[in-house]
């Protein structure tokens, strides 16, 4: 059902789609958090933009001077022309210990002339989109709940009569368990920084309440950068379809063709399962290789490698990954586990595959990408999600694992393959005193694979499989056992 509201946008990228538009005019909003959280900077986004679109905007400050909102709009860039600032300072009187007075509370003359001034400035400007910073002054003032209900009940009750759009922030640091606002506020944002153990702090936000309207629930990870906030919607692949025809994509290679039953489905996933040194990145490169050699675009997220060195190897097996980014075809980009949360990673991809058009996608490794997440469940959640969404957007995607250890019986950081469409397991075995690699398909949901072991070389023309391995048996185990006299192994070729 479409939204029929009219409703003003936040200004800030991601935050609108959360909230499906935006706020519901001449309602009051209520963004809460703890300090550092972004609050500032969100609502002066707010109202940057009903400024840009044509609106009159106030910010009626309590906590923070206008020389320290105007020095902060400066640090991302920004200028607060048509804001119009009201710094509300105490009276002078009440500093004035001449002028005390010792009948009535302090308090009572404090509240009633602090709701005064803010109507006084609220009639000056006559604005449609106005932010009170912060409601934990007034919350003092009042030094109860009963008035301070009663005053916020004030203050909704005025605002509305106007018309007005009204942001109210509040800093929890006073009487955390005081859930006035959330009764009285149309909507309630909350906004949390979480400190892991290592790397920087980590923020995210999620939408508690919103009176007569559908919006984006759960938590949902943003960032503060020079410019402003960013909010990374979460994903939700069923949002996601798109109609594609599922051909079946093949690599230069007849060998690994024959592996994989014939190919690759578009829009499917294939994890790659090895420990160190097996080539996994390697393997998913030639069908990167494969893509671009197809005329289609294709995106890398790379966590553990540095990309000068991938790119050095990548050209000592024939393929140049610098010329395919050169030419606009391939998308690299490095990720810091331990600097970006998932939910950018999961916009990152977005953005290759419905901008840049990016049809083949690969992230290298899982274990890296696990290292950005604070739990195993949460990975998979987001796995889940990414993959179905590249799927129904019809992009092929190649995940790596590294598993522990070399041979015998490994383990994986994080058990992924009931997720993918198709799982390749490369091992090493050892046989006439040579270590070699072997290849196999242990599932394709997509058709059928042969149910053999290969072996493969990997040397300057890239990775050549070899013919099943019928003379050994144990292989996946890492210790094979000779059961034939000549069993089919690649020869090395001459120097």
């Amino acid at each position: 059902m479409a939204e029929t509201v009219d409703k003003a946008n936040f200004g800030v990228e991601g935050l609108d789609d959360i909230t499906v538009g935006g706020l519901a005019r001449g309602r009051l909003f209520l963004l809460e958090g703890s300090p550092g959280t972004g609050k500032t900077t969100i609502a002066t986004q707010f109202l940057m933009a009903g400024v840009a679109a044509g609106e009159r905007a106030l910010y009626i400050t309590l906590s923070e001077t206008e020389d320290e909102l105007r020095s902060g709009a400066t640090s991302h860039g920004w200028s607060l022309d048509g804001i119009d600032i009201f710094e509300l300072v105490p009276p002078e009187s009440l500093l004035d210990d001449e002028q005390q007075q010792s009948l009535l509370y302090s308090s009572d003359l404090e509240l009633g002339e602090t709701t005064k001034r803010i109507f006084e400035a609220f009639e000056k400007v006559k604005p449609t989109c106005v932010v009170l910073d912060s409601l934990s002054e007034i919350r003092l003032l009042a030094q109860s709940s009963l008035r301070y209900r009663r005053q916020i009940l004030a203050l909704k009750h005025y605002f509305a009569r106007s018309g007005a759009t009204v942001l109210m922030l509040d800093d929890l640091s006073s009487e955390a368990n005081d859930r006035t606002m959330h009764s009285v506020a149309h909507g309630v944002i909350r906004l949390e920084e979480l400190s892991p153990e290592y790397g920087p702090e980590r923020r995210r936000l999620r939408v508690i309440k919103y009176r007569g309207q559908r919006y984006r629930g759960g938590y949902h990870d943003f960032v503060i950068d020079t410019g402003g906030v960013r909010v990374f919607p979460r994903l939700v692949s069923a949002e996601h379809r798109s109609k594609f025809k599922r051909n079946v994509l093949t690599t230069e290679s007849a060998g690994l063709n024959a592996l994989l039953g014939g190919g690759v489905e578009r829009g499917s996933s294939m994890l790659i399962l090895g420990p160190a040194g097996t080539g996994k990145s390697l393997l998913a490169l030639t069908f990167v290789a494969g893509a671009i050699k197809r005329g289609e675009k294709a995106a890398m997220f790379i966590f553990d490698e540095e990309l000068g060195l991938l790119f050095e190897r990548a050209k000592g097996l024939s393929i140049d990954l610098q010329a395919m980014v050169d030419g606009g075809n391939l998308t690299i980009e490095q990720v810091d586990a331990a600097e970006l949360t998932p939910g950018e990673l999961s916009a990152r991809v977005r953005r290759c595959v419905e901008q840049q058009e990016a049809q083949t996608v690969v992230i290298d490794s899982l274990n890296g990408y696990q290292a950005s997440m604070p739990e195993e469940k949460a990975l998979i959640l987001h796995m889940h999600e990414l993959l179905q969404y590249l799927n129904r957007q019809g992009a092929s995607t190649f995940l790596t694992v590294a598993q522990h250890g070399l041979v015998g019986d490994m383990k994986a950081p994080v058990d992924v393959t009931y997720l993918a469409d198709t799982v390749i397991l490369l091992r090493y075995f050892e046989a006439l005193g040579r270590v070699r690699r072997a290849m196999s398909v242990i599932k394709k949901r997509t058709g059928a694979h042969e149910d053999t072991i290969r072996e493969y070389r990997i040397d300057g023309r890239g990775i050549t499989l070899g013919e099943p391995l019928i003379g050994f048996q144990g292989v996946l185990r890492g210790v094979p056992e000779l059961i034939e006299e000549r069993p089919a192994l690649l020869e090395r070729a001459a120097e």
